[in-house]
């Protein structure tokens, strides 16, 4: 991935301007596509669940279809926004991402569903890297930060709203208005994107590495498939154990050419460096547990407490006013003392929050179930996440922080993906049938979920000696809402930045 001076191919904007607010209305519309989508989804799961017969692996495939194809074009889409134009390629994913959402909202059975989650992934990776490098390209150095700040600020928004909006939704028109409800959104970003000037990197590399997301794929996916059925069938069955094969020989291939290829996904001089890599070991494991956690809970809520989705939307909303008000702090926190105390720290909390949600039952009561769960799963967040972002940009030389920004996303994604698909499996949730059988698959998997985050604390207070925070980071606000670090305001795919 490029690492060259953005050169826009028109005048600046200005943000107090008509074009300017024009223009940042496109990206935080695109933005908050993107994030209504990772938490509305989860809410209308046991909905669309109930009318399209899908059980509890067709639910995992359902988050998860999307992740595969999200996690393993990111970065091609990073790339080809740097070569081909980012408004370019920001307006056909924002058309690939509005068609696919489309086609979940109308698909009459699962398989069609799930052929659509896959393709709204492709559409995610193109539209995800180019969204706020638009704003940091397209405006005038004198405004930058104020446009990323309100491009965060919003975005945070509906992150925070996301649940809300999903309950209300399915309980009122239906399910399938939680994938609707992406196109006027959609509408809006191609239309108002116009006014952006046309912006390239000068010094990127012509040469994609599609070999390179194609392995991506063929690894993730029988291996997603081979952990979501292997407790069913049985870990012997000799699909599965094909599948296994295919997913270690695609992932080896993966390796091999990531050393060979002219422009690498995936450079080795960004794993050059210790703590780099150990803050994506971090990163995998966090996002694989928070991944879970927003799949089990709203699911859990509604059918073995019998919540309405609007109730169960709206029950960890102290989490999300926590990471709101306080992402911010917690940077600027990182940046005075060092990051290492709060990655340890703030794991610790997640998982806390999380022993603690594992109590919800077909008797759960807000206030003392979910409420001091919520709660310490929200300071957990606002602890860990802004430091993690920060320090993944302060661990690589400033040239590569926009490729190492874009290959932690790319890990977080993953890491979602397969904590996902792994973990309500081994927990039993996939076979069984009865509430009182579910819930205790429910606490186990919640257990299992809150050790993903014990690890993570592990692995940061072991592995982190001397990381610092990258000199941003006073200004970067990462908004969770099931999905992970956002785009690099610089270049392509990274960690969102604004106070």
């Amino acid at each position: 991935m490029a690492t060259g001076t953005v050169e826009p191919t028109g005048d600046l904007l200005v943000l107090g301007s008509a074009r300017g607010r024009i223009a940042l209305a496109a990206s935080v519309a695109a933005s908050a596509s993107s994030m209504l989508d990772g938490t509305v989804v989860n809410v209308a799961l046991p909905a669309l669940g109930d009318e399209l017969g899908a059980d509890v692996v067709g639910l995992q495939w359902v988050i998860t279809g999307y992740l595969l194809t999200l996690a393993s074009f990111i970065l091609l889409g990073g790339a080809l926004g740097d070569h081909l134009g980012r408004r370019r390629v920001f307006v056909v994913g924002a058309v690939w991402f509005g068609l696919a959402s489309l086609l979940c909202g109308v698909a009459p059975t699962l398989p069609v569903l799930l052929v659509a989650r896959i393709l709204q992934g492709v559409g995610a990776a193109l539209l995800t890297p180019t969204s706020l490098a638009l704003l940091q390209a397209g405006f005038r150095s004198g405004d930058r930060a104020a446009a990323v700040g309100a491009w965060s600020g919003l975005g945070g928004l509906a992150g925070a709203v996301g649940p809300f909006v999903g309950g209300w939704l399915v309980d009122g028109p239906g399910w399938r208005w939680a994938f609707l409800v992406n196109l006027p959104l959609l509408a809006v970003a191609v239309v108002a994107s116009r006014v952006f000037p046309e912006s390239r990197d000068p010094d990127a590399d012509p040469r994609f590495d599609v070999m390179g997301s194609a392995l991506a794929v063929l690894a993730l996916a029988p291996l997603t498939w081979a952990l979501t059925q292997g407790p069913e069938r049985g870990w012997t069955d000799p699909l599965v154990l094909a599948a296994a094969v295919v997913a270690v020989l695609a992932a080896a291939g993966f390796v091999v050419r990531q050393r060979r290829a002219p422009a690498p996904l995936v450079p080795r001089v960004v794993f050059a460096r210790r703590e780099f890599t150990v803050l994506n070991v971090v990163t995998f494991l966090l996002y694989g547990a928070l991944g879970v956690e927003f799949f089990l809970v709203v699911v859990q809520l509604q059918v073995s407490a019998g919540w309405t989705a609007l109730s169960a939307g709206t029950a960890l909303l102290p989490a999300t006013v926590l990471m709101l008000v306080g992402s911010a702090r917690s940077g600027r926190l990182a940046a005075r003392i060092g990051p290492r105390p709060q990655l340890v720290a703030g794991p610790l909390l997640v998982a806390a929050g999380l022993v603690l949600l594992a109590r919800i039952d077909a008797d759960a009561r807000w206030l003392t179930d979910v409420a001091p769960g919520a709660v310490l799963f929200g300071l957990g967040l606002v602890t860990f996440v802004a430091p993690l972002t920060a320090s993944v940009m302060g661990s690589v030389d400033e040239a590569l922080v926009s490729t190492a920004s874009g290959v932690n996303n790319a890990v977080a994604r993953t890491g979602g993906l397969l904590a996902v698909a792994v973990v309500p499996g081994v927990a039993g949730l996939a076979v069984t049938a009865g509430p009182a059988e579910v819930t205790a698959a429910y606490v186990t998997a919640m257990h299992l979920t809150a050790g993903l985050a014990v690890a993570a604390a592990v692995v940061s207070a072991v592995g982190l000696r001397r990381t610092r925070v990258a000199a941003s980071s006073r200004e970067q606000v990462c908004p969770v809402d099931g999905a992970p670090l956002q785009p690099d305001p610089r270049r392509c795919p990274a960690a969102a930045a604004a106070d």
